[in-house]
């Protein structure tokens, strides 16, 4: 009998995982809410990708000016930059949504600090407006940071 043959162990638990009712933590969400949060993601990393990360990436003097005045220099503004990006991206990966949101809600907070301590706070409420939705990304997506150690513990 092949593979694929009805009845055969591997066509039964294709069929059995592509018919199955989703469980877990992440199975109660509502399509509406799914849709909004799935918006969400994408306008966040593109205001990541976009007006935040590139102009660190390309070395734009208005960025360079703002870490020159934070006193790490060039490779901090790109590697701040390279997390922006990478975060932005791993937003829109459904398994990384969760832990990226996270992540960057890290990486908001040390702009929040930088903004209170080497700019007097002039731009400190950014960082924050761009925190609180990356909290409720984290909160609706933590259902993808379980899997995601699921998956890592069966690759070890």
């Amino acid at each position: 009998m092949s593979a694929d043959a009805p009845g055969s162990t591997a066509a039964t638990s294709a069929a059995s995982v592509s018919v199955a009712p989703a469980t877990g933590a992440g199975a109660g969400i509502s399509r509406r809410r799914h849709l909004t949060v799935l918006t969400l993601q994408i306008l966040l990393a593109v205001f990541l990708a976009v007006p935040s990360a590139a102009p660190k990436l390309i070395g734009h003097s208005s960025a360079a000016e703002s870490f020159d005045r934070i006193g790490f220099g060039d490779w901090f503004m790109y590697t701040v930059g390279a997390l922006e990006l990478a975060g932005a991206v791993a937003l829109v990966i459904p398994i990384l949504s969760g832990i990226s949101a996270l992540a960057l809600i890290g990486l908001m907070t040390g702009a929040f600090v930088t903004q209170l301590t080497v700019f007097d706070g002039q731009y400190a409420i950014t960082p924050v407006l761009v925190a609180l939705p990356l909290a409720a990304v984290a909160w609706v997506r933590r259902h993808h940071n379980t899997e995601l150690v699921a998956l890592a513990r069966r690759r070890l």
